[in-house]
Formats: structure tokens, C-alpha cells, sequence
């Protein structure tokens, strides 16, 4: 028989932690059931459904604790907000729009930077009170990596897997034909490209984009390592996650996705970096080893020549360097401090000025500026402001948490760490965001248990 909180009071005992709380459920189902969702056709549609639970039970709260350096974040909000105020601006070269034109894009990042939002911050209380364990919100994450490596090797077998949601099936025909809204409702395994001159297939299941599906491999492979080695659990599990490893080496490599590999090499070296401060040879070590094990894994095998292949053939560096060049060129000529509101389509890219691709030029066309990397759209969009605030969040949060060097120390600040480098080549909106951010929480929560009722610093 367990004692309540009076009880053992009465009886001289330290009060035990919170019960946890039936209160996080959707929280669990989110993440537990994301291919579920996917598979319906909602992938990231739930999230706003999940928002709107969270902020039904913050309102009911007497007070709201808020994790260290969340003020950054709500400064970026603002600017976010703000930056409406110039969707009818037309920057010189783009295609001419009116502000009502502008607005759906402008709404769906504020709707889901808001939705991401009151989710962390619900999460963050039930985290830091112990009514949601810590360790079942790293084992979500983990999960999440397992179901991001199924999704990976379906892209790469069968990577023309697709069919017709029932969300899709709902939907009016001139809606669900939208390449943006078929990005959202339409389940397909790859994105396919042929950039190494055949037709290829890059895993993107269940994230709905290739680079979507890199971001999340390398932020949710830290928190699965955490998971399996880190926390107690069975010898078996241990060896399960080893082998899931090595074979998450065949999608990873598949995907062609550079930003995927360098990313995967900046948190080694980070936490190599953390061990080797924090004095822990036996986890620096085992951290090398598994680096040099995953490096002639695909050097020794086939996945080596498609790395090679991948490394010769650049595709979108040319337009890439365009479209951010252009980017930072007009927002800082036209409107540096609010940027434009959202994105914008180039009248041509940096080989043409031809609206449409041609046989001749099939690279040519209207680029979006503001769609090749997190730093670019909050830059374009929100301007200075926004860029300011956004980095700040990121800045401020490894600074504060430099000294923990627990194993959640670690993780949740080489995944912060990684976003301030994946900012440059992939979009953080709405999945990567989030996962992002619930490291965010998890590193928050390790050291700075909130008692129940009480609310700690809010910048």
C-alpha cells in the first residue's frame, strides 16, 4: 500500500514525487500513434487538435511555470505576429501578391509555431512536476526513431508505395490536388528524383519530405541512444537497439541527404566534446567506436558507392546559394527589421529569368525564398527581429545548460546544437520543430524540478 502525501508527512516521511497524471495521454498519443496518424492522412493536421488539449488544461491551472530562456521564444512569436503587417509588400523580382494572397502561408507557420508552442509549455509542466514521467517522453522520442527508420527502408524497397487517405478522400478534389496540401494528406513512402540521372527514391515516411525525414533521423537517433543505453533496461532491448542501428545505416545512406550526414557528425563531435569535459573515457570511447563501426560499415559495403555518387552530384547547391543570397539581399534592402511576412516566388532563378522550366532548363523556374533552410524563412519573413530572437531562444538555452553533462544534458543540447546548424538547409516546421522543442523540455526539466503550484524564471 502506498502512503499519501499527508500520510507520510504525518508520519516524518519525505513527501514522494507526483503521481503521474492521466493529464498527458494526448501528449502520448501524439507520439506513440504518429503512424497512425500519417497513415490516416492527419500527420501533422492532429497537432492542432493536441495544441488545443494543452491549452484547455494551462488555462485551468492556477499558475504556469515556464522553462529558462522561454522568453527568447515569445519574443519571436511577436515578431512572427508583427511581420503580418508587410504581406502585401512585393519585394523587387518576386511575383506580385496582394496581402489577402500572402495571408494562408503567413497563417499555417503562426498557427503551428503557436500550436508547437502550448504544447511545450504543457509539456514542460507536466515534466517538470513529475506528472509525466521524463523517461516516457525520451522513450516516445526513441520510438519515434524506430518509426522513422520503417519509414526510411519502406521508402528505400518500395519507394512508390502510396495511396489515398481517408482525410484525403474528403477532401474537395481542386483542394487535394494542391502539391502543399498532398504534402500533408497524402501518404507516400519516397520523393522521388533524378539527380544522379535515373529515377531514385528518398525515404520520406511518414514526415511527408525527405529533408523532413533527415531532421527527424538525427534528432530522434540521440534520444533512442539515450533510451537504450542510458536508462535502465533489459539486455535484450539493448541489442535490439544496436541491430536497429546498424540497419538505420541502409535509409540514412539511401536518402542521399547531406544534411543528414553532416549532421550526424556534428553530434558526435559535440558529444564527444561533453564527454571529454565532463571526464568520462569509457563514454567517449564507446561513442568512437561506434563511429568508426558505422564509417567502415558503409565504406566496406555498397552503401559506400552511393555516398560517392551522392558527393558527386550536388543538385541543389546552385539554387540554394541563389535563393539565399536573395533572400538576405532584399529582406535587408526592403525591410530589415519585420521582413516580408512570409515567402515569396522568384519571376526567375539564377539560371533564367523564365517563370517555368523548360526542356532546355529544368532547374529554371520561380525558387521560393524563404523555403531552403529555418534561418532563411525566419529571416525573409520575420526579419532581423525574428532572426534575433529565434537565435537568441537557441543561444541562450546551450549557454544555460553548458554544465549539465548528464546523459539528457548531453542529448537535449546537441539537438539544439543541431538545429542551429540544420537552420541553414532545412526548414524546422512543424515535426522537426517540435521534437526540437520537447528536447527543449526534457533538458529544461532535468535540473529544474518545478514544484507543484509555483512557476520559476520566464526569461
Amino acid at each position: 500500500m502506498t502512503l499519501t502525501g499527508a500520510a507520510r508527512a504525518a508520519r516524518g516521511a519525505p513527501p514522494g514525487p507526483p503521481p503521474s497524471s492521466r493529464e498527458g495521454r494526448s501528449l502520448t498519443w501524439l507520439l506513440a500513434a504518429y503512424p497512425l496518424w500519417w497513415a490516416l492522412g492527419m500527420g501533422v493536421l492532429v497537432i492542432p487538435f493536441v495544441a488545443a488539449v494543452g491549452a484547455v488544461h494551462l488555462l485551468r491551472r492556477r499558475s504556469i511555470a515556464v522553462p529558462p530562456a522561454f522568453g527568447w521564444w515569445l519574443l519571436f512569436l511577436l515578431a512572427v505576429a508583427l511581420s503580418l503587417a508587410h504581406l502585401g509588400v512585393d519585394p523587387p523580382g518576386t511575383v506580385p501578391g496582394s496581402w489577402i494572397s500572402n495571408l494562408p502561408g503567413a497563417t499555417f507557420r503562426l498557427g503551428f509555431y503557436c500550436c508547437v508552442t502550448l504544447i511545450v509549455l504543457w509539456a514542460y509542466n507536466l515534466v517538470a512536476e513529475g506528472r509525466y514521467p521524463k523517461e516516457r517522453l525520451i522513450r516516445l522520442l526513441a520510438w519515434l526513431f524506430v518509426v522513422t527508420v520503417a519509414g526510411g527502408l519502406l521508402g528505400t524497397f518500395a519507394g512508390g508505395f502510396e495511396y489515398t487517405s481517408p482525410v484525403e478522400a474528403l477532401l474537395p478534389k481542386s483542394v487535394a490536388a494542391d502539391g502543399f496540401v498532398q504534402s500533408l494528406v497524402h501518404p507516400s513512402a519516397a520523393q522521388t528524383m533524378d539527380f544522379l540521372g535515373y529515377e531514385t527514391p528518398r525515404p520520406a515516411a511518414p514526415w511527408g519530405y525527405t529533408n523532413t525525414w533527415g531532421n527527424n533521423f538525427a534528432i530522434t537517433v540521440v534520444w533512442l541512444v539515450v533510451a537504450a543505453f542510458c536508462l535502465p533496461v533489459a539486455t535484450r532491448w539493448r541489442i535490439a537497439a544496436t541491430a536497429l542501428l546498424v540497419v538505420s545505416l541502409v535509409p540514412a545512406v539511401y536518402s542521399m541527404n547531406r544534411g543528414l550526414w553532416l549532421g550526424l557528425a556534428a553530434i558526435a563531435v559535440f558529444a564527444a566534446l561533453r564527454l571529454l569535459v565532463s571526464g568520462r573515457p569509457a563514454g567517449l570511447a564507446a561513442l568512437g567506436g561506434a563511429g568508426i563501426a558505422a564509417v567502415l560499415l558503409v565504406m566496406l559495403t555498397p552503401l559506400g558507392t552511393v555516398v560517392q555518387a551522392r558527393l558527386d552530384n550536388g543538385h541543389s547547391d546552385d539554387g540554394r546559394a541563389f535563393s539565399s543570397e536573395t533572400a538576405t539581399e532584399l529582406v535587408l534592402r526592403h525591410s530589415p527589421v519585420l521582413g516580408f511576412g512570409s515567402t515569396r516566388k522568384t519571376l526567375g532563378s539564377g539560371e533564367s529569368i523564365a517563370v517555368g522550366p523548360t526542356p532546355e532548363c529544368p532547374r529554371c523556374g520561380a525558387r521560393t525564398l524563404g523555403g531552403n533552410g529555418q534561418l532563411w524563412q525566419v529571416l525573409f519573413a520575420h526579419g532581423v527581429a525574428g532572426t534575433v530572437a529565434y537565435l537568441g531562444f537557441a543561444l541562450s538555452v546551450l549557454w544555460r545548460f553548458r554544465s549539465d553533462h548528464s546523459a539528457v544534458g548531453i542529448a537535449g543540447s546537441a539537438v539544439i546544437g543541431l538545429s542551429l546548424l540544420s537552420m541553414f538547409y532545412y526548414n524546422a516546421l512543424v515535426t522537426p520543430l517540435l521534437l526540437t522543442l520537447l528536447s527543449y523540455v526534457l533538458l529544461a526539466a532535468n535540473r529544474t524540478p518545478v514544484p507543484l503550484g509555483t512557476t520559476t524564471e520566464k526569461s
